[in-house]
């Protein structure tokens, strides 16, 4: 199954690459990354392009931690709704609990386990994937983003005990010292960060307990992440049509397969690309249609039809009336469910 992550997560890649004397367009390219992503940032791309194009990245421009300078530049904005409420716990210790609870929102295949002891907290850094680990640089780039979200809310003057990574030493350790401001054990058993079980206690000077209570309530009501490949597709499909460019190429992109894969796992799951998009462009529709100053061949572009006339046939067809008529008020009985409810 195609894990995703919000292209927020990509955020700072075009400074970082850049920096780096690569040419972001030419990269993302190269790994069939969708350009738009960068500028969209909660679209869901697949988490493989995004790892093949982190590790192309460090091969190409030779910088071994390429992954590192993506997490020096990222905060918690580039987690959207995880990082607000993360930012508006109490003390760390909850906000690293909110954290390790929601960041699957954000990214459907991390995980962060936190195990602790009187005087010890180990959070360990789980990505699923298809090999035994995650390729170094997306390892990189996740535990040092933790690093930086739990230092920034301590404001600058925190340092974790030691850091653990799995992997053989780079060349320069120096540059991972600096980075986590402690020592860092290579070869380790697991991707952890360690840290005091007092530090747990840090108050957050800027929380405010009603908006995290507020917040956590949102969250909880979308936690669940689609994990079959027809709820992938409808949710790439969703916010693809948001954004005016949705076809089944583009889809493949974000899920990193080909448009045949697409085709024949739906098959399987009894639906079709074209059932998938034909249920969005009828929730979305209706919605866009509520503004009669909203330019009907604007309606039609956005949701992918050649014309106004096709998508007026293809309306009339769907809901059993005019959009004219459905403006005046009609409701056909002859029209879906949640269409006569909007």
């Amino acid at each position: 199954m195609t894990d995703l992550i919000r292209s927020a997560g990509l955020s700072c890649y075009p400074e970082v690459a850049r920096s780096a004397g690569l040419d972001p367009s030419q990269m993302m390219r190269k790994v069939r990354l969708p350009l738009a992503c960068l500028d969209q940032p909660n679209i869901p791309i697949a988490v493989t392009g995004m790892r093949r194009l982190l590790e192309l990245s460090a091969k190409a421009s030779g910088a071994e931690d390429f992954g590192l300078r993506l997490a020096e530049r990222g905060g918690l904005t580039n987690f959207g709704a995880v990082g607000l409420i993360v930012r508006e716990q109490a003390t760390v210790g909850e906000a690293i609990e909110a954290f390790s609870r929601f960041i699957h929102i954000h990214h459907d295949g991390m995980r962060l386990e936190v195990t602790r002891d009187e005087r010890t907290v180990t959070i360990t850094l789980h990505l699923r994937g298809r090999r035994p680990r995650a390729p170094r640089q997306s390892i990189d780039m996740a535990l040092g983003s933790v690093h930086r979200i739990i230092q920034s809310l301590f404001g600058g003057d925190w340092r974790p005990l030691e850091v653990h990574l799995h992997y053989p030493p780079p060349l320069d350790r120096k540059r991972y010292r600096d980075f986590f401001g402690c020592r860092v054990t290579f070869n380790a058993d697991d991707d952890a960060i360690l840290l005091s079980a007092h530090d747990m206690e840090r108050r957050i000077p800027s929380a405010h307990p009603l908006i995290a209570n507020y917040l956590r309530k949102r969250i909880e009501a979308i936690e669940s992440r689609p994990a079959s490949w027809e709820a992938k597709v409808d949710e790439v499909v969703r916010s693809l049509l948001a954004s005016g460019d949705c076809t089944v190429e583009r889809v493949a992109e974000h899920l990193a397969c080909t448009r045949r894969t697409i085709h024949r796992r739906l098959a399987a799951s009894g639906t079709s690309f074209s059932a998938i998009l034909d249920a969005q462009r009828a929730d979305l529709v209706i919605q866009l249609i509520e503004d009669p100053a909203r330019p009907l061949a604007d309606i039609a572009v956005q949701l992918g039809f050649s014309a106004q006339s096709a998508m007026a046939r293809w309306f009339r067809g769907r809901f059993g009336c005019t959009i004219t008529e459905w403006r005046k008020g009609v409701r056909p009985s002859s029209a879906p469910p949640s269409a006569s409810a909007a």
